[in-house]
């Protein structure tokens, strides 16, 4: 059985993209787990590996933009389905992480709780966003550099709460959040 693990990074974030993961494994990674389990090391070591050695993987990208004006649920989903349409090869099933099913309209798809520790595609689909997603969060920390996004990644953390005391918001943040819409008032 073709199996296509989907898992997203970024959800809770106050700035930057939600992005999925989605990846079929051809064969056995050693090392694979939940990549809130792994530092960041052994996450820049495994997604290179991945994207050598899995028979198909996919990114899924929604800007803060399109999260503020479809809801995080939407852009959850949105970004689980852009990933999968870059899967180019057959598949049996999709195994999403976690209990709840971003893609209700796909007959294939079914939830795992903990599936990024216990699945391996959902592992790798894991690892993948989130080294994407924290480079191009260090990038933006380049072009932003007054937020410092490079250290925070977009979470709700006391520098970048502070940041924004000081700077005011910008366009990579989440207007929907309420932390960043109190800011606004």
């Amino acid at each position: 059985m073709i199996t296509v693990g989907i898992d997203e990074v970024g959800r809770g974030c106050w700035a930057g993209p939600v992005v999925a993961g989605a990846v079929i494994l051809s064969e056995p990674i050693a090392g694979l787990k939940d990549s809130k389990k792994l530092s960041k090391l052994q996450r820049e070591k495994l997604s290179p590996q991945i994207t050598d050695q899995a028979q198909a993987i996919g990114l899924g990208w929604v800007t803060p933009q399109e999260l503020d004006e479809i809801g995080l649920t939407a852009a959850v989903g949105l970004a689980m389905q852009r990933a999968l349409d870059e899967i180019e090869i057959e598949y049996d099933q999709i195994i999403i992480d976690g209990d709840y099913n971003f893609m209700p309209d796909n007959p294939k798809a079914v939830t795992v709780i903990k599936a990024d520790d216990t699945v391996p595609a959902v592992s790798a689909a894991s690892i993948l966003a989130k080294v994407a997603r924290d480079q191009y969060m260090s990038q933006l920390g380049e072009d932003y550099e007054i937020y410092e996004f490079d250290k925070h990644v977009g979470y709700g953390t006391a520098l970048h709460l502070e940041r924004l005391k000081l700077h005011g918001i910008s366009d990579q943040h989440r207007k929907s959040f309420k932390p960043i819409a109190a800011l606004l008032q």
